[in-house]
């Protein structure tokens, strides 16, 4: 038996097995990360809210985030069970700065710029909606809600 001295020609099959699979991981990979933006990142709506400011917080157990709520005038009728209930809206303060304001000013009316996303991060956040923005703020007409 004699060596030869031509080299091996590799595996075809092994080559695009390999090939095919890097495609797929790298199709996958920017799948998965584009749906993350979607879910996460992805202005879904903005818009105004206005209403009576009930309440702002910093809470959380690991993430301190700071939260609120608008009391909104009017009245809305439930869907399934024909009552009635109150218009609130939870939302979420994307800064420290908006927060301080908000806090120092609770009972008063404000109509707040906020963003809407498709889902929560735990860093941003107990609600999809992110309050960016204070636009105007003044005083309640009925002092006594």
């Amino acid at each position: 038996m004699e060596k030869s001295n031509q080299p091996q020609q590799p595996n075809k099959f092994a080559s695009g097995a390999k090939k095919f699979f890097g495609w797929f991981l790298l199709v996958l990979f920017l799948v998965l990360a584009g749906a993350f933006y979607w879910k996460y990142y992805f202005v879904f709506g903005d818009g105004v809210k206005s209403g009576v400011l009930n309440y702002s917080v910093k809470k959380g157990k690991l993430f301190k985030t700071y939260e609120g709520k608008l009391i909104q005038e009017g009245i809305r009728s439930q869907a399934a069970g024909g009552g009635i209930s109150n218009n609130e809206f939870e939302f979420s303060i994307e800064n420290d700065s908006i927060y301080q304001i908000l806090s120092l000013n609770s009972g008063k009316v404000f109509d707040l710029h906020y963003k809407e996303y498709n889902g929560v991060l735990p860093w941003r956040g107990n609600t999809r909606y992110v309050v960016d923005q204070i636009i105007q703020m003044r005083d309640s007409k009925n002092s006594s809600f």
